[in-house]
């Protein structure tokens, strides 16, 4: 059996157990799994390797692109300034951010950013991959387009559209960009090992993510607003080879971190706002990101969908409890945090396998959490 290292609450076997068949598999290949029951970690494990040629074992500091789990931190960021009285989710964009009150898009609401609401899941303007590092064409393109449906009525995933939209807002509120006031306001308090735009200093620690298989063609028949949404420029799992893309500030897609950095943030919502004696939200702040803002079918994604204030909601699809949120990223990675039982439990890995909504693999390590949680 695969060498899990790290420790773990005896209570919590199973969640080792099966990371470890998930390497021995082939599955995975290094990843690393927290498990925190209030703010407190009774899993912190990590095993297999950085690489498919095993050239190094996955360390207790090895940190990898978690993609749209990235999205997460974004939507704290946002949740704190709103606590703080700073930002309101019902005004319209254009209260902070003027220039996006421009063809169509003078009604549009913040908390149609957070939700994939506004219509604006993708670049109409032509775009290569490396205008992802330019922030000012990004935001710029956004603010002068037209959305491509009637903003709140239908969700459609802003992959990463939705990063630069919200992280405008925030710098237009803070005059700090999106990565400085995560790394300011949550990361350091808080310890975590979680970045937003990677310092070259860190880069010795990295695993790069491997790509997935490549997608059975003939058999996809992919939404065409995902078509459209995801190809300009086309979404590559290769991106985070490249150091442009981890020295760029994208807030939806190019976090790099691992399950104990994640976790240690996003104990906060499980918290209730506070987590190891620091509190970064009150609760009446992390209770308003289970406002429903939107129900049904996404345009992009192509499932039924709960948003709440950024964070997916329980749904049949996802029945992880009413004071439940989650969300994960491409390839794999997974992030759940539940206010009734106080529990996080975070799943970080190098193998990606297809789609952007997560797979098998870090379900059942969620189970096997909630197996645990409860004394089986």
């Amino acid at each position: 059996m695969a060498e899990i290292q790290g420790s773990w609450n005896p209570q919590f076997d199973a969640v080792a157990s099966t990371l470890a068949a998930s390497l021995d598999a082939g599955t995975d290949v290094g990843a690393s799994v927290t498990v925190m029951v209030e703010g407190e970690p009774v899993v912190d494990i990590w095993g297999g390797w950085v690489d498919e040629a095993h050239s190094a074992p996955w360390a207790e500091d090895t940190i990898t692109n978690v993609w749209s789990t990235t999205k997460t931190m974004t939507f704290l960021s946002a949740l704190m300034l709103a606590d703080r009285g700073e930002l309101d989710f019902h005004a319209p964009v254009a209260t902070y951010w003027p220039e996006f009150a421009t063809a169509g898009k003078e009604a549009v609401e913040v908390r149609h950013l957070m939700s994939h609401t506004a219509g604006l899941p993708g670049w109409q303007e032509p775009m290569v991959p490396e205008d992802l590092a330019d922030w000012d064409k990004c935001v710029s393109y956004l603010a002068a387009q037209e959305p491509w449906w009637e903003p709140g009525t239908v969700s459609g995933y802003h992959a990463v559209t939705q990063g630069y939209l919200i992280g405008e807002v925030v710098r237009r509120i803070t005059g700090q960009s999106m990565g400085t006031f995560f790394a300011k306001e949550i990361a350091e308090p808080l310890g975590a090992d979680f970045f937003i735009g990677l310092p070259e200093s860190e880069e010795s620690r990295v695993s790069l993510v491997i790509p997935p298989p490549p997608l059975d063609l003939e058999n996809l028949n992919p939404p065409p607003m995902a078509v459209r949404a995801l190809t300009n420029p086309f979404l590559d799992a290769s991106y985070p080879h490249e150091r442009w893309w981890r020295a760029a500030e994208i807030p939806a897609a190019n976090g790099q971190g691992n399950a104990r950095s994640v976790a240690r943030i996003q104990s906060i919502i499980a918290g209730g706002g506070e987590a190891r004696g620091i509190r970064l939200l009150s609760e009446a702040g992390v209770e308003r990101l289970f406002d429903e803002q939107i129900k049904g079918q996404d345009l992009v994604l192509g499932n039924l969908y709960r948003f709440g204030l950024g964070y997916g909601l329980s749904s049949d699809m996802m029945p992880i409890g009413p004071r439940a949120c989650f969300w994960g990223g491409y390839g794999g990675s997974l992030i759940i945090m539940d206010l009734d039982t106080r529990l996080t439990v975070c799943y970080v890995m190098n193998r990606m396998e297809q789609g952007l909504e997560g797979d098998v693999r870090g379900f059942n390590l969620v189970m096997a959490a909630v197996l645990g949680l409860a004394g089986g």
